[in-house]
């Protein structure tokens, strides 16, 4: 769970939030103008880094206000808050890379593999050696 900063009103659960999708998109000088891919483009292709990222935040259940957040989506820390309108802050270290989500076989949303299970059992206590047979009783 995020502890995010609302910038009128203090830190905060992220269950008081809503994710507006990624800042500082700007609306095109002359809609009217665009052919239906540029507006295709407009509504629905955003960036998709991995890193640094700026994004819009409501905090929906308190002051009701709008602000933009700098978060790394690898390791989901807040970097910066600020308020809308402002310029992107700087980001520390190394730039943003696009990319797509890891398939590697240990890549879960804690960044970690399973938890060993050797060692326990069903009734509760732990046995010093393990075995590959079915205990007495079971069915295959």
């Amino acid at each position: 769970m995020l502890l995010i900063s609302c910038p009128n009103c203090g830190s905060r659960d992220e269950t008081e939030f809503h994710y507006g999708g990624q800042a500082h998109v700007a609306y095109p000088e002359n809609p009217s103008a665009l052919n239906d891919r540029e507006w295709a483009e407009f509504l629905f292709y955003r960036d998709n880094t991995k890193g640094a990222f700026a994004e819009r935040w409501l905090h929906s259940t308190g002051c009701r206000q709008w602000f933009n957040m700098l978060r790394d989506t690898v390791t989901y820390e807040i970097q910066a808050v600020y308020p809308m309108g402002s310029p992107r802050p700087d980001t520390p270290g190394p730039a943003p890379e696009s990319g797509t989500a890891s398939t590697a076989a240990d890549s879960t949303t804690t960044g970690t593999a399973a938890p060993k299970i050797s060692g326990t059992s069903i009734s509760g206590t732990s046995t010093s050696s393990t075995s590959t047979t079915a205990p007495e009783g079971a069915t295959k």
